[in-house]
């Protein structure tokens, strides 16, 4: 059974381990390497904290921690002297005892040491798959499980990924820095959407007891700005952040009290956060003015947005939302994409047309094991009066989710249907 001080080490680590690697990423100029470091520092406080209490500043003693080693294998290698000229100055000061100067370095530039990583992370020398698992595994945190689920694929496959792009930066000798203007562009449809899928994992957990994470959200919101700031003239960016901002909007309303899962149509709408939708719809005038046809990030904002300016959910302009994913299924195809424009169907014209072009994606391979289609499947036959199909629905759903507060929504939606 854990003790006090493991859960709060545990805790710690979800907090901290992103900017620890990060950091750590830039000093040893190694990913692979940093993480290793940033895992010792893990262990050391397994080992240490349940004896001599939690330190006041518990992610700085793991950076220390991991600093300390960083110098230590350095020392044991036969090309110190090369590796010390590479680190630079910093590390010459902590040779010479001051500290408190790499310490300074270290946190004036932590702000940027996650887009670096996250752009380190996105080389080219990493196929698509390789980038976002990798990237959502070190800034994210997220477990292979979780990227897995996100991602419909095989844990062993995520798992295979992670371990070849660490091996492949390694042999590129990639640098941990933001690329060039005239490299960006290449790497940014990965960065997007890796930031997006950490966005997603903090808004709708794939596993654990919580309906929401929302130091994800709030970490992937920040990534979003700083890359408005770097990459002002990019339509995608603004569409990304105004997604990102009118969904984290609704964070406060989509749990009751007892963490009871509230869903959208359900929502008290004067819990919305208005401020982080005016910043979104904001951030979607800007890229509809640097373009006249959006993006799939656009397209997905200026679906939240029809949400967003309806202040109750009977006002929603359903029939536009379906436009919406229409241009959505034209521009990024998938049967995510068509299931979601299955429910705009249903809610802007007849649920039995919805079910039909939902029957149509029961076979698709990427779905198998995706429980949100016969969550959809369930929601559209009690539309249609036919609960005794519906029950089995979403059990199923219930049985596929690995979220604790998702599979109780789905079992009482199935006992509903009794």
């Amino acid at each position: 059974m854990a003790t006090s001080a493991q859960r709060t080490v545990e805790a710690v680590w979800r907090i901290e381990s992103t900017r620890l690697i990060a950091g750590l990423a830039r000093l040893v100029r190694d990913l692979g390497r940093a993480e290793e470091l940033a895992q010792d520092a893990l262990v050391a406080a397994l080992e240490q904290w349940p004896e001599t209490g939690v330190p006041g500043n518990p992610g700085a003693w793991l950076m220390a921690v991991a600093k300390r080693r960083a110098i230590d294998q350095i020392r044991r290698e036969q090309r110190y002297e090369q590796k010390l000229a590479e680190i630079g100055h910093e590390l010459r000061l902590v040779d010479q005892g001051a500290e408190s100067a790499l310490d300074a370095a270290l946190v004036g530039d932590i702000e940027d040491d996650l887009l670096r990583l996250v752009f380190t992370a996105c080389h080219p020398a990493l196929s698509t798959e390789a980038q976002v698992a990798l990237t959502l595994r070190v800034l994210g945190g997220l477990t292979t499980t979780e990227i897995a689920r996100a991602y419909l694929v095989a844990e062993s496959t995520v798992a295979q990924r992670i371990v070849r792009a660490k091996r492949a930066l390694a042999a590129a000798g990639a640098p941990f820095e933001v690329p060039e203007p005239a490299e960006r562009a290449d790497r940014l449809a990965s960065v997007l959407e890796v930031v997006y899928l950490i966005f997603n994992e903090g808004y709708t957990p794939t596993a654990g007891d919580s309906w929401v994470r929302p130091a994800l959200c709030e970490e992937a919101l920040r990534l979003g700005r700083i890359l408005q700031g770097l990459l002002p003239n990019e339509p995608e960016v603004h569409g990304l952040a105004a997604l990102m901002e009118i969904q984290a909007s609704r964070l406060a309303a989509r749990t009751a009290p007892d963490g009871t899962p509230i869903l959208l149509l359900d929502q008290d709408r004067s819990r919305w956060d208005w401020v982080l939708v005016q910043r979104g719809l904001a951030a979607l005038a800007r890229a509809e003015q640097l373009t006249d046809r959006l993006g799939p990030y656009g397209l997905q904002a200026a679906i939240a947005a029809c949400h967003a300016r309806a202040r109750a959910a009977d006002q929603t302009d359903w029939i536009r939302i379906a436009a919406l994913y229409a241009a959505l299924a034209e521009r990024a195809p998938s049967p995510v994409v068509e299931l979601n424009r299955a429910v705009a169907v249903a809610m802007a014209f007849d649920p039995a047309i919805a079910l039909d072009l939902v029957d149509r994606l029961r076979d698709e391979p990427a779905l198998r094991g995706y429980h949100l289609l016969p969550s959809v499947r369930g929601d559209l036959l009690v539309r249609l009066g036919r609960t005794a199909e519906a029950r089995p629905e979403f059990e199923r759903a219930a049985a596929l989710t690995r979220n604790k507060r998702e599979q109780e929504l789905l079992l009482d939606r199935a006992a509903a249907c009794r």
